[in-house]
């Protein structure tokens, strides 16, 4: 019997094309400019986008906190899809998984984030905050207001 690991599911209408969805999320240039759950700055960020490929992004909370992400690209597909393995620097704990979707819905993107792999229910809720601000900070940099 496989044991069934904890997930985050977010689906965000964003009023931007796939194009420049994607861009945002795989051009360092761009990425430094919005990459975090909340406020607080990114600090690096680097991605050699295509099946493989390496990232690593850090930032700083509003609290001070800094965070240090990195993975492997495991699917690439422009404009539609990224799949990356997803750990956090120091840690113990096994990579997750984390899937961007983006479908071109009414003249914008619908992005589909999926994390999975996750090893607990504090670590899915912790991430699900997380992503949600992520994408709050992405949908505001590509021109959305709330």
């Amino acid at each position: 019997m496989t044991e069934h690991l904890p997930s985050v599911t977010l689906v965000r209408k964003i009023k931007a094309s796939p194009a420049k969805v994607y861009a945002a999320l795989t051009q360092p240039e761009q990425m430094i400019q919005w990459w975090g759950p909340d406020a607080g700055p990114t600090l690096r960020a680097e991605a050699d986008v295509r099946t493989g490929g390496r990232f690593r992004i850090a930032f700083r909370l509003t609290s001070g906190d800094e965070h240090e992400a990195t993975g492997v690209y495991r699917e690439v597909v422009p404009d539609r899809k990224l799949v990356l393995t997803w750990e956090w620097s120091g840690s113990t704990q096994p990579p997750s998984l984390v899937t961007f979707h983006l479908e071109p819905r009414d003249g914008g993107t619908e992005l589909t984030l999926v994390h999975e792999q996750l090893p607990d229910e504090a670590t899915r809720n912790s991430h699900e905050a997380g992503w949600t601000g992520l994408l709050d900070k992405l949908s505001r940099y590509l021109g959305d207001r709330p």
